[in-house]
């Protein structure tokens, strides 16, 4: 696995924009070496934000949306177009607006879906996906996601791995149901952390004052029952994107030039 590393911007505003500018870049080296991109996708205040600047910035059109699969860390476990879905959000912020294969769009079932009100049938078929989806070069049942996107709570939690929670403890599986999650709803669907560790790159993206004492730990040796960001870690690289208040206690050796 990679070592972290971080990147500081001044704001959160700035930060959106610089990673959309950063996974175009991602994207289109992705597309040119191998002919396709994947993306795992995020919720939340700065994933969406993120997803709002690649919808608005010119150089979108430099990636061909077609040659992309999109998949989703997590889902909230609620009726297919609720406002507080990720896939809601998303297809919103960006995927409504460029030219996508609607095939290679993988959101995670709703709780009116296939599987009515049962979260492990839906994790369950998302791990078919996944691992339908993997070539034997990725040595597994989850494909080597060219990059994907994170978020981290106050206290740790990303993708809806939380702290000491049975999800966190899971190394067979890579899609679990999650249950009595401490922040609505309730009832999530999550990649584990061994499925987001098979990803060449790990971003995440994190602001707010808040969040600076967890980023701290996550970066100086936190175990990832503790805090679960700690454990999200990418094969090739692991990039931590945070505004300044949310690196206010970053340790000095992680601590780059404002970017």
């Amino acid at each position: 696995m990679s070592r972290p590393e971080v990147v500081v911007h001044r704001d959160g505003d700035l930060l959106a924009a610089a990673t959309a500018a950063r996974l175009v870049t991602k994207l289109v080296d992705a597309q040119t070496a191998s002919g396709s991109a994947s993306l795992v996708l995020t919720g939340g205040r700065t994933g969406i934000a993120v997803l709002e600047q690649l919808r608005t910035t010119p150089a979108r059109d430099a990636v061909d949306w077609s040659r992309v699969d999109l998949y989703w860390g997590d889902e909230r476990f609620l009726p297919a177009g609720h406002e507080e879905r990720n896939e809601t959000q998303a297809r919103a912020a960006l995927l409504d607006h460029v030219p996508v294969d609607p095939a290679r769009v993988h959101p995670m079932e709703p709780s009116d879906g296939r599987f009515g009100d049962d979260p492990d049938a839906a994790a369950d078929a998302y791990a078919d996906i996944l691992a339908s989806a993997a070539r034997p070069e990725d040595h597994g049942p989850v494909p080597s996601f060219d990059v994907l996107l994170l978020g981290m709570g106050e206290e740790g939690h990303t993708a809806s791995v939380f702290p000491g929670s049975p999800a966190v403890y899971e190394r067979e599986r890579a899609v679990v149901a999650v249950r009595n999650c401490p922040k609505p709803p309730p009832t999530r669907v999550s990649l584990t952390l061994p499925a987001i560790r098979q990803a060449r790159e790990v971003w995440l993206m994190t602001t707010g004052s808040a969040k600076a004492a967890a980023v701290s730990m996550a970066l100086t040796g936190a175990g990832e029952v503790q805090i679960p960001a700690a454990g999200a870690l990418g094969k090739r690289r692991t990039l931590w994107l945070l505004d300044s208040t949310a690196a206010a206690k970053v340790p000095e050796l992680f601590t780059p030039p404002l970017a």
